[in-house]
Order: structure tokens, then C-alpha cells, then sequence
């Protein structure tokens, strides 16, 4: 054996088959975390895309999922499925289902937070920071 080779282990071929994956890319084009949750959308997925894309949608079609969820489920690196992901998302076939975080709120009329909420923070961010400098027109 020379210096230079080394035997091929399960690792090396898992890691090749991610770098095919992706397509020897590295990053997603969007922001996601980990956290994020999916939605099937009307779009379909190239034909060039990975088979990794048909599950993902199968799985998205089922219900919602996280990516980490994905990733789990599919068993590939985090990052391998944000990457696919972004493709979905380029292809209209995966959506990220925007929510009002305040549409839960049954005190409000669903246009913001309520003043209580406010009054809230503002109490939480004075006992933090007692000597901050009070905007005079702030609400």
C-alpha cells in the first residue's frame, strides 16, 4: 500500500453519494432552519432532480414536515435537504406556509399584537435595561 491510498469505508461512499446528491453544491440557496416546517405545493420536480425529491414530496404530501424531520426521516444530512428543498421550493413543488403569529390571538382582531403584549415587553426590556434612554415617540 502506498502512502497516498486507503481503503474505501462506508463513510466515503455515503459522503459521495451526498456530494451527488447535491450536485457538489454546499449551501442552500434559502434560509432554513431546522425547524421549518414544508408544504407540498402545485409544482412538480425536474427530471434531473434527485430521487430524495420524490420522497420528500411524498413525505410533505402526507402532512407537514420539519426538515429536520426530513432529514431524519430520509436519512441524509441536514444540509443535503435544505439543498434539495431549495430546488423544490425554485420548482413550486414545496412551499413554506406563512402564518400570522398573531392569528392565534383571540383578544385581538388579528392586526397585531395586543397592547397588553406590548406593555409586556416594554416592562421586560426597562427591567433588563433600567438606564436605557426612552424614545419620547415611541407609542
Amino acid at each position: 500500500m502506498t502512502a497516498h491510498s486507503r481503503t474505501v469505508t462506508a463513510d466515503d461512499s455515503a459522503f459521495v453519494r451526498t456530494y451527488t446528491l447535491t450536485r457538489g453544491r454546499t449551501a442552500p440557496r434559502y434560509p432554513l432552519a431546522l425547524e421549518t416546517v414544508l408544504e407540498a405545493g402545485p409544482g412538480r420536480p425536474g427530471p434531473g432532480q434527485a430521487e430524495e425529491c420524490a420522497r420528500i414530496l411524498a413525505l410533505c404530501r402526507e402532512r407537514h414536515r420539519s426538515v429536520a424531520e426530513l432529514a431524519g426521516t430520509l436519512r441524509r444530512p441536514v444540509t443535503a435537504i435544505k439543498i434539495l428543498v431549495s430546488d423544490l421550493v425554485d420548482a413550486d413543488a414545496l412551499a413554506v406556509p406563512v402564518t400570522s403569529p398573531y392569528a392565534a390571538s383571540s383578544m385581538n382582531s388579528g392586526a397585531g399584537p395586543s397592547p397588553q403584549m406590548l406593555a409586556a415587553v416594554s416592562a421586560g426590556l426597562r427591567k433588563k435595561w433600567p438606564d436605557a434612554v426612552s424614545y419620547a415617540q415611541a407609542g
